[in-house]
């Protein structure tokens, strides 16, 4: 018992700090793509042309990047000869509306806290009930690892739950197949109101790589009323909770 005890002494307090102070993240993070549209001439549109989704767009208003179409592959930053899209290690990214996160060049507005009328039935505690909507198993894979002690979402009050009965709303990974679409209907509906939807990834936003294939629906926007959307493919679990937080009011800026 004794060498139990000096070993999980030796271990220490594995909890990260987040939001206290900020996250260490890794050396090869990819965070919030920075638009610098005063460099772009508008004529090359080399950028527009590598991205896989059309993220992209280069047109008479200049130079635009839609943050939930992004997979973050890099290609862009790459072959722009005039670095008018660089990656920087922002991890504040979400948003509570779909166009805050189409970049410009003028900065993104992050997600606001929801309005008391919402927040007050909700207490200080959030449940979710979690719905792969079709996904490849990457967003859900750095959702659920915030279940951990490393993260220890349970801390802030916020918990995934099994049945949508006990839940105050759905977070949704993945492009919502057709095949998904009748039970992601039917677990938003079971969930009591009032209830609030979360789009985690590029694939639950906007379809990521899927988008337009006739086995799609390109996200949940087309189906459902979303009140926060998470981009990444995948989203780091840092980028998930900032945001969960924010939607909760524990992080004001």
């Amino acid at each position: 018992m004794l060498k139990e005890l000096v070993a999980r002494w030796k271990l220490g307090y594995g909890t990260i700090p987040f939001p206290a102070k900020e996250p260490i993240l890794p050396d090869r993070y990819r965070g919030c793509p920075v638009v610098d549209a005063a460099r772009c001439p508008g004529q090359c549109r080399v950028c527009a042309e590598v991205c896989p989704t059309g993220a992209v767009k280069v047109s008479a208003d200049g130079l635009h990047l839609d943050l939930g179409r992004c997979l973050f592959c890099g290609e862009c930053e790459t072959a722009c000869p005039v670095n008018a899209i660089r990656f920087s290690r922002e991890y504040r990214m979400s948003a509570r509306r779909r166009q805050d996160l189409v970049l410009s060049g003028t900065g993104m507005a992050t997600a606001q806290a929801l309005d008391a009328q919402m927040k007050r039935p909700l207490g200080r505690a959030l449940r979710l009930r979690q719905v792969n909507a079709g996904g490849c198993n990457a967003c859900e894979a750095d959702t659920n690892v915030l279940t951990t002690v490393v993260f220890d979402l349970g801390r802030f009050g916020i918990q995934f739950v099994a049945s949508p009965r006990h839940a105050d709303g759905i977070l949704v990974t993945g492009p919502v197949t057709e095949n998904m679409k009748p039970a992601l209907i039917k677990t938003y509906e079971a969930v009591p109101t009032p209830k609030i939807v979360i789009a985690v990834g590029a694939c639950a936003i906007a379809g990521g790589p899927y988008a337009g294939h006739k086995e799609v629906h390109d996200g949940v926007e087309s189906i459902l009323p979303v009140d926060l959307y998470i981009p990444g493919c995948p989203p780091h679990p840092i980028v998930i909770l900032d945001g969960l937080l924010r939607l909760l009011g524990c992080i004001g800026k």
